[in-house]
């Protein structure tokens, strides 16, 4: 699919790097002027999404994550976030509100809340091979332009 602008950050799975990570998909999404709650969105699902990278993916050890950006025709910002670490046995059961692996200080809400704050959302995981998350968000340009 044709895109209008686009960037690849990789970075290792350290806590410090979700904040980075947000930041820049804000940054990076500011070019199509979208709503200060429209960014707290987007900021929000890149940051569960990174997050569930740290946490879930490479448990106790260092990984990279990789972190992807698209701006698509008709304003749309597509967002890949994408590990190698342990991966998701079962998908659709992760993808539910409250499952988690994490442990209980964990809420389980990752996925619900990233699905919730964008336009689409999809996951594709496998054993040992990792997860990426794939989101879209259409921003619909003030004044009624998109």
């Amino acid at each position: 699919m044709k895109c209008e602008n686009y960037m690849e950050l990789e970075f290792p799975s350290k806590s410090a790097n979700e904040s980075f990570a947000r930041s820049a998909v804000a940054c990076f999404a500011a070019q199509l002027d979208p709503t200060l709650d429209e960014l707290g969105d987007i900021k929000t699902a890149v940051s569960e999404a990174v997050t569930n990278c740290i946490v879930h993916a490479y448990r106790d050890t260092l990984g990279v994550v990789t972190l992807k950006c698209r701006i698509l025709p008709d304003g749309v910002l597509d967002i890949v976030v994408k590990d190698k670490g342990c991966g998701i046995e079962d998908v659709e059961a992760a993808r539910k509100p409250m499952f988690t692996t994490g442990g209980e200080e964990r809420s389980g809400m990752g996925f619900t809340i990233m699905e919730s704050f964008m336009t689409q959302l999809k996951v594709l995981s496998a054993p040992g091979k990792g997860t990426t998350v794939h989101m879209k968000r259409k921003i619909v340009r003030r004044g009624g332009k998109s």
